[in-house]
């Protein structure tokens, strides 16, 4: 009997010591477990760098295939057929306008207009004889020697003879410009370019001859899509007119030395593209650019009070660019907004923020919608690198 009771007291200490244990780890893993959730709620807090949504004066700078033309371009071709008898300048040469520049054999063409005069000269003589006639017949009738129906027969036969030398006149003046075809002359002060025929050459009406161009300004064509037409219109009525001044980025890389303005641009918007074609003008007093080269244009945007935020505290979800926003309790939330388009390490902002808005500048990479941080503001004098 003694020795059962020992036994049952055992095994009663042996329980209660059991529940003891579970008691007390019980009791630790909550403490651990709670401890880990107080851990993970001072994770969730970091410290992130904030900054504020700004507005400032802003240039844009978009860059264009440029088209380079010369401000007048033009082929020299024959006018008349014949052979191509002399030729004055050289390839590259510049000349002066009214300079000779081609001849073509005339001796056709100057007795056209011998003739052509001859024919005149025989009409003006035939239109004194009726003259003399018309004049005599007046005086014979005021005598009542002849009738009037002699002299009205005369004068008609005048008005024809005159309407011979108006068309003998016009026979000569054609003669007279044919001729005149024969010598090619320069339209205008500029640089002869290839000349593909030689002295000798059968020559028909129309034959390219050469082309001269006058280089002294230059015209530089590109073409704007729709939406940054708009953009340029609308901030050209706002700001200054610096807005039309373009720089022309040679093909070498090379900017060219002087700027550039927009004249113009073309009245309807090419359907294909959805672009149109503005047209500026640049002074070439050294003649380094030419007819036909390329290169790029920059086109100079000024946007007043433009809305600012960091390309580094955008990210894109579905096509859409988001921000965190952090508001008066520290926590964040996830923004949508519209960019208008891209400036250096910036996005400008169409719609969606505003001045004065906290966005999570760093570390947005692993942040939760709702999440408390602890925001740790940068200076924006750190981040404009423009």
């Amino acid at each position: 009997n003694i020795k059962k009771r020992f036994s049952t007291k055992n095994m009663i200490v042996k329980g209660y010591s059991r529940i003891v244990i579970y008691v007390i780890c019980t009791v630790f893993l909550a403490s651990c477990s709670a401890n880990s959730q107080t851990d993970k709620e001072v994770i969730t807090e970091r410290e992130l760098p904030v900054m504020e949504v700004f507005a400032k004066d802003t240039v844009l700078r978009r860059e264009y295939v440029a088209d380079i033309q010369a401000f007048q371009n033009v082929e020299l071709r024959a006018r008349v057929q014949g052979f191509l008898e002399k030729v004055y300048v050289d390839e590259g040469q510049e000349v002066k306008k009214g300079q000779l520049l081609f001849k073509t054999n005339d001796e056709e063409y100057k007795a056209e207009l011998a003739k052509a005069n001859a024919t005149l000269q025989s009409a003006i003589a035939e239109a004194k004889a009726v003259e003399l006639e018309v004049d005599r017949l007046r005086v014979l009738v005021e005598k009542n020697v002849v009738s009037g129906t002699e002299l009205e027969v005369s004068l008609a036969k005048l008005e024809a003879v005159k309407a011979h030398i108006g068309e003998a006149e016009s026979a000569k003046s054609n003669a007279a410009t044919r001729l005149a075809y024969t010598s090619i002359r320069a339209p205008f002060d500029g640089t002869i370019d290839r000349i593909p025929l030689k002295a000798g050459s059968l020559i028909d009406q129309g034959t390219l001859l050469t082309t001269a161009s006058d280089v002294s300004a230059i015209y530089v064509y590109f073409r704007v899509s729709e939406s940054e037409y708009l953009q340029y219109v609308k901030t050209r009525t706002n700001a200054d007119i610096n807005n039309n001044n373009v720089r022309l980025i040679l093909a070498d890389g090379s900017p060219y030395e002087q700027m550039g303005k927009i004249e113009t641009m073309d009245g309807e918007f090419k359907g294909s593209t959805g672009s149109i074609s503005f047209r500026a003008r640049f002074p070439n007093p050294s003649k380094v650019l030419k007819h036909g080269g390329t290169g790029r244009i920059i086109l100079f945007n000024t946007i007043e009070h433009a809305i600012m935020v960091p390309q580094k505290a955008v990210f894109e979800l579905q096509d859409k660019n988001y921000v965190f926003l952090v508001d008066s309790t520290d926590h964040v939330k996830m923004k949508n907004f519209t960019p208008m388009t891209r400036f250096s390490d910036y996005y400008i902002v169409e719609s969606g923020l505003e001045v004065g808005d906290r966005v999570v500048y760093e570390g947005i990479q692993n942040l939760r919608n709702g999440a408390k941080i602890v925001p740790v503001p940068v200076a924006l004098d750190s981040t404009i690198v423009m």
